[in-house]
């Protein structure tokens, strides 16, 4: 499979050379040279991330937390000349799967980077990656096709109502406000007003009517698992 890496690196030289060694393994390397920008990217879910842990203008904690809040699910590597038993430790805590410390062979990343992604990512014996999708009685949903079905029927999300799904399924039991919702799924340039989320939900609740979305009188929404069997890997 194709994997797609975000690879955020501020030392030029040392970017360029991973970017090298993880694409000759086939991979779909994209570089970033600071926090900032990566994290405006976050919403493109790759299937992993490489992050420096120090970062000129956002660091790299604070762009992993951006990323757990965004997706849990998603895996880290931590890369950091601070070799010390804390930052392995805070790193952990916030949801990094890895952690590498400088100096280090290119080849042993590469090495690192197969072990995750085979674990993530289970793969059968032919090697093709194996997606296991989401069941929300009656929907199963794919987040690798992006696709919605039933027993009857393909749903046709558009790109952000398939968006905010993922969304409320990555903060699943957690109440999301219209702000939070906006910076998530439009941006924090968006200009428009906060009831633009409330017609995106509208439309989500128009052609997935089962999914077990609640409504928080003037402050936002949530999807609640609590009532249903939930069958996923995620």
């Amino acid at each position: 499979m194709d994997y797609l890496i975000y690879l955020v690196e501020d030392d030029v030289d040392l970017n360029v050379l991973l970017t090298s060694y993880l694409e000759k393994e086939g991979w779909i390397v994209t570089p970033f040279y600071n926090g900032e920008i990566a994290r405006q990217e976050i919403r493109k879910q790759p299937h992993l991330w490489i992050i420096d842990l120090v970062l000129p203008g956002l660091d790299g904690y604070h762009l992993l937390k951006e990323i757990k809040a965004f997706c849990m699910d998603v895996p880290v590597i931590f890369i950091s000349t601070r070799d010390t038993d804390l930052d392995r430790v805070i790193g952990l805590e916030f949801g990094s799967d890895d952690y590498l410390p400088k100096p280090f062979l290119a080849r042993e990343l590469v090495i690192r980077t197969h072990k995750l992604l085979g674990r993530v990512y289970e793969r059968n014996k032919t090697g093709n990656a194996v997606h296991h999708p989401l069941i929300i009685p009656p929907y199963q949903i794919d987040f690798e096709a992006r696709t919605v079905c039933t027993e009857v029927e393909t749903i046709l999300l558009s790109t952000r109502e398939f968006d905010l799904l993922n969304l409320f399924i990555s903060h699943r039991g957690k109440m999301l406000n219209r702000e939070q919702i906006i910076l998530q799924i439009w941006g924090d340039d968006f200009e428009g007003q906060d009831r633009a989320v409330d017609s995106l939900v509208r439309r989500l609740r128009n052609k997935m009517p089962y999914l077990p979305l609640q409504t928080s009188y003037r402050f936002g929404y949530k999807l609640d698992f609590s009532t249903l069997k939930v069958d996923s890997s995620r």
